[in-house]
């Protein structure tokens, strides 16, 4: 099973740019979460920080029961081989052949032989639709194909928590659609944590189990995707529904004349863009037929049972509407869902207001 990552009061800058401030979430073990955001609001330099790529300026990252921001170099490098990453642009050994790439994770950690190496390498490139494509080297291939050898090679060690920066950068819809697939078969099988980062509205509505949004340097909410798919946040709605009405500009940021500028043109018959706005909670994608149960569901849906009191009551009818239809007995009734050290039985990181942080409805 995956491990949890706990993040506590975690702030990054570069120079005189503060990125973000006093993030704090846990990545339930074993469960898929979506971290989502304008672009410009340091999801990939999150993504960084978790493997000690970049070295945030205050907080802490326990991985494992070890804190990366102070443990030694030594420790640091053991606690990375839990991890699979993929890059945006794949991060491939140019000189390398796709084979190589893939197989070089486990020729640097592991004492496999090289035909064991090889079924290993062969198997994962047949996951991503690559076998026969080994022989090349990633200058003559597309960048969709090299964003699918990455995630070969991210998956090659079966890792205990797997990061994926934009895993629809550089592909069409349909193999998005067959990515998020692996990745929710890849948490079937071997029950790993998986943090994905995108701007894929689709695949932000129906693969994770908790989603997060950053803006404005915060992070604006983070819980089980139930809580935030029936969310009344305006930044949370605008960004599920890609519609310019809400409080994301062009510059991220925009004043409340230019907000009420764009009202008045919706109201008056402008089409605001992006997809029509959907109610209630859209079906989550399922593992393939055939593959294992995903423990995850269980363990979320318990999550969301525990809080269902303290949400607004349409959001509760939704909520419940959308756990009955999908009809899955929970198996881990005492399981407790955390972000910090209180005593509550749960928590749903509040919602962000242009004064601070308010309190979302009904949570203590």
């Amino acid at each position: 099973m995956g491990v949890e990552v706990s993040v506590e009061g975690l702030t990054k800058s570069f120079g005189s740019q503060r990125i973000w401030q006093d993030v704090s979430l846990t990545l339930p073990a074993g469960e898929v979460s979506a971290l989502l955001g304008p672009s410009g609001t340091g999801k990939s330099v999150f993504l960084k920080s978790l493997i000690g790529l970049l070295r945030p300026e205050q907080g802490s990252i326990i991985i494992d029961g070890t804190d990366i921001l102070q443990c030694s170099s030594k420790d640091l490098y053991e606690i990375r081989k839990l991890f699979g990453v993929l890059f945006q642009d794949g991060a491939l050994f140019g000189s390398m052949n796709l084979y190589d790439n893939v197989a070089f994770p486990l020729r640097e950690h592991t004492k496999k032989s090289e035909s064991d190496i090889r079924k290993i390498v062969m198997s994962k490139l047949e996951l991503v639709g690559l076998l026969g494509a080994e022989d090349k080297l990633p200058g003559e291939i597309s960048g969709g194909m090299r964003k699918r050898a990455g995630l070969a090679r991210a998956l090659v060690l079966d890792p205990e928590i797997i990061l994926v920066d934009e895993p629809d950068s550089g592909l069409d819809p349909v193999r998005t659609t067959y990515i998020s697939q692996t990745l929710i078969d890849i948490n079937a099988e071997i029950d790993a944590t998986i943090l994905i980062v995108s701007h894929n509205i689709n695949l932000a509505r129906t693969v994770p189990d908790n989603i997060g949004m950053l803006f404005r340097r915060q992070l604006v909410m983070f819980g089980p995707r139930e809580v935030l798919l029936t969310s009344d946040e305006p930044v949370v709605k605008q960004f599920l529904n890609g519609t310019m009405i809400g409080p994301i500009g062009m510059s991220e940021e925009k004043d409340e004349a230019q907000m009420a500028h764009e009202q008045a043109l919706v109201d008056a018959g402008h089409h605001a863009g992006g997809v029509e706005d959907v109610e209630g909670i859209v079906p989550q994608m399922q593992a393939t037929p055939g593959m294992p149960v995903r423990q995850a569901v269980g363990r979320r849906q318990d999550r969301v049972r525990q809080i269902l009191h303290t949400l607004p009551p349409a959001a509760q009818a939704a909520i419940v509407e959308s756990l009955e239809g999908e009809g899955a007995a929970s198996a881990y009734p005492e399981h407790e869902y955390r972000h910090d050290n209180r005593d509550d039985d749960t928590q749903v990181i509040p919602a962000y207001s242009p004064e601070g942080y308010d309190q979302p409805h009904g949570l203590k």
